[in-house]
């Protein structure tokens, strides 16, 4: 029997999981919250533990490792994106560690991305502030004027698992047409949707809604800045589901003020969780109207928690029988 603890309450959401590890005969123990584990008390929690589920507000580094035990085996991130993690330090601790991607977690982000799309551009945001301030008088043709989705040009920066699931949206469901930006050329994505492999500075130029798909890497921070602003069409929307720094929260704002692209659909923040890096300069991403804010949910359905939670725990049941987990972070 091996000793598994979760860094946050997996009761409700990510009981799949938990529930796996049980079965399978270890003894699973978790902080008392869903999230907000304090340095101090996470050090303290994976002493002598076999495996660990961390959340990507852990930071998994030197000291981490130290703090478990030589016995630590598994970290399991609970989460596709694994930037939380020091993988030099897991290496030289000799502790694999692995990531929750799945097909309901792309579903999930894919949805979330494309309900972003479509709120900027039918003004669902806008709109619904108008009505609930009781501004609404009567019909008006030129109230609110949106612009169309269909047949506008989609821009996927990342063509991986979730970027392949907007794609299937937007080219079957609104007749989109695609191009996409990768290290890699996704030949399937192609021959199923007719993409099209761009540069990465003609896919700016070309799109009418240009949508973040790519992790967090050194070469990926701030990957959308001042210059990749003034490349883009000014009626053209960003979407950002991946992670906060991919985009450079002072270019954005300087490009939301001028009017340099037409709003933006943002999940993730650059310096998370709050949602403005530097209040001092008086502008904030609350207060554009044509900016519309989640607080790092795209993921966030019932399913795909469920799911994230079921593929860290076969992680962990591989590791722990001393095979390859399913899905190493790499």
């Amino acid at each position: 029997m091996s000793s598994i603890y979760f860094t946050f309450n997996p009761k409700g959401f990510a009981d799949t999981g938990a529930d796996l590890l049980k079965k399978a005969g270890h003894a699973v123990s978790s902080y008392a919250d869903t999230s907000g584990i304090s340095r101090k008390d996470l050090l303290a929690a994976i002493k002598d533990k076999d495996a660990v589920v961390t959340i990507l507000t852990d930071r998994v580094d030197s000291d981490f490792f130290k703090a478990a035990g030589p016995q630590l085996k598994i970290v399991a991130n609970y989460a596709v994106g694994f930037d939380n993690v020091d993988l030099a330090a897991a290496k030289a601790a000799g502790v694999m560690v692995t990531n929750t991607p799945s097909d309901k977690v792309s579903e999930a982000v894919a949805e979330h991305a494309f309900t972003l799309m479509m709120a900027l551009a039918h003004r669902v945001s806008e709109a619904d502030a108008y009505a609930k301030a009781k501004k609404y008088k009567g019909w008006d043709p030129s109230l609110l004027l949106g612009t169309d989705v269909y047949g506008k040009t989609l821009g996927l920066v990342g063509a991986g698992r979730i970027g392949s699931s907007v794609a299937r949206r937007a080219v079957t469901g609104f007749g989109m047409k695609l191009v996409y930006s990768d290290m890699r050329k996704n030949e399937q994505l192609e021959k199923d949707f007719g993409a099209e492999h761009l540069p990465f500075e003609k896919l700016l130029a070309t799109s009418d809604f240009v949508s973040l798909h790519v992790p967090l890497l050194p070469s990926t921070r701030h990957l959308i800045s001042t210059d990749e602003f003034s490349l883009m069409k000014k009626t053209a929307f960003l979407v950002n589901t991946a992670r906060g720094p991919v985009v450079d929260e002072k270019a954005l704002l300087r490009a939301l003020k001028t009017k340099r692209i037409a709003g933006a659909g943002i999940d993730v923040f650059e310096c998370e969780p709050a949602i403005d890096c530097d209040l001092t300069d008086s502008l904030e991403l609350k207060s554009f109207p044509n900016v519309i804010l989640t607080p790092h949910i795209a993921s966030a359905t019932v399913e795909a928690r469920q799911d994230m939670a079921r593929v860290a725990a076969e992680n962990i049941l591989a590791v722990l029988a001393g095979k390859q987990p399913i899905n190493p972070a790499k």
